[in-house]
């Protein structure tokens, strides 16, 4: 069905009672995005649901999350989040990129959901499966109006993002920082401009992403940086990944850490023989690497050893601050 133009949600005046692929996800009409946003489909839909449990086992450190947008204009070729797409009977190639579904109700939904009794003000993390600032985010403002909601409740949240659209919301940042924990990351995993181009070639200048963690952590908000994903053959040289280190030392980062690429079922193909068309030797060799989802332990710990380190040494250095 992808790419069919039939999706899988029952619309609001469909009285057949049909099953739908996500339940908390209803009514759907389309915009198409012009003038900034040419290019770009906009498909609207009502959450039933906005604040979700993270899967038990999921390898992350939080147990909840907000994803206000599906799909992502950032057209990352790694995207794990891409094969949610083919769940909705569209593609996980263009269709990822350039039909994204908004959940426009998501601030209210917040807001109802943070009050509920059964609510004990958890951590919850945007940026978890698709970029809360993307493209879309310029038109709608959820993520700003998500971010005013947290808080107000004080309710403690973290957001991940590779744009830098999040300065625009500086002011609600600072101002929710004074109520309750509030952290910023900046995934940012290379500084090599082929490398960028051929992985990430929606986001901004990963130069420009640096500066965003020097104005953040200027501002006075908590911002670190995940160097990632770092991808074997392509962005994990010692050489390359010590300029990341580096760059986002000296803007001030609060932390820097590393994630290895991993490729899941779904998105494996594609990455794949996206990377083929300009590095096929690279990507016959991440064919053999990658067996499995993950690197194995002994393929990442060289990997993160080495960011740990050089933000170690760096830190070391007179005059400079701790990174964790």
């Amino acid at each position: 069905m992808a790419g069919s133009g039939t999706l899988r949600w029952r619309l609001a005046d469909d009285d057949r009672g049909q099953a739908t692929l996500f339940p908390d996800e209803r009514r759907q009409t389309r915009h198409i995005g012009r003038g900034e946003f040419r290019g770009l489909e906009f498909l609207h839909v009502e959450a039933r649901r906005i604040i979700n449990r993270v899967p038990d086992g999921a390898r992350v450190p939080f147990r909840f999350t907000i994803n206000a947008y599906r799909g992502c204009s950032h057209a990352c070729t790694y995207c794990f989040a891409r094969p949610t797409h083919e769940y909705l009977g569209l593609g996980l190639g263009e269709d990822f990129e350039r039909k994204l579904v908004v959940k426009i109700n998501a601030v209210e939904r917040v807001v109802a959901e943070l009050r509920a009794p059964s609510w004990t003000g958890e951590l919850i993390a945007m940026g978890t499966n698709t970029d809360p600032y993307q493209r879309a985010e310029g038109k709608y403002h959820l993520t700003r109006g998500i971010v005013e909601a947290l808080g107000a409740a004080a309710n403690p949240f973290s957001v991940l993002t590779k744009s830098t659209l999040i300065l625009r919301d500086i002011d609600v940042l600072l101002a929710a920082a004074t109520r309750t924990e509030v952290r910023c990351n900046l995934s940012i995993g290379t500084l090599d401009p082929e490398v960028w181009r051929t992985t990430e070639p929606g986001t901004p200048h990963p130069r420009q992403r640096v500066a965003a963690v020097g104005r953040l952590v200027a501002a006075g908000l908590d911002c670190g940086v995940l160097v990632a994903p770092v991808i074997p053959g392509l962005s994990d040289r010692p050489d390359q990944l010590a300029d990341v280190v580096r760059a986002c030392v000296d803007a001030g980062a609060t932390s820097i850490g590393a994630i290895p690429l991993h490729l899941r079922p779904g998105i494996r193909a594609h990455f794949l023989d996206r990377l083929a068309r300009t590095h096929p030797e690279v990507a016959a060799d991440l064919e053999r690497r990658y067996r499995a989802a993950y690197l194995p332990a002994g393929q990442q710990r060289p990997i993160t050893d080495l960011v740990r380190r050089v933000a170690g040494q760096m830190c070391s250095q007179p005059g400079s601050q701790s990174v964790p």
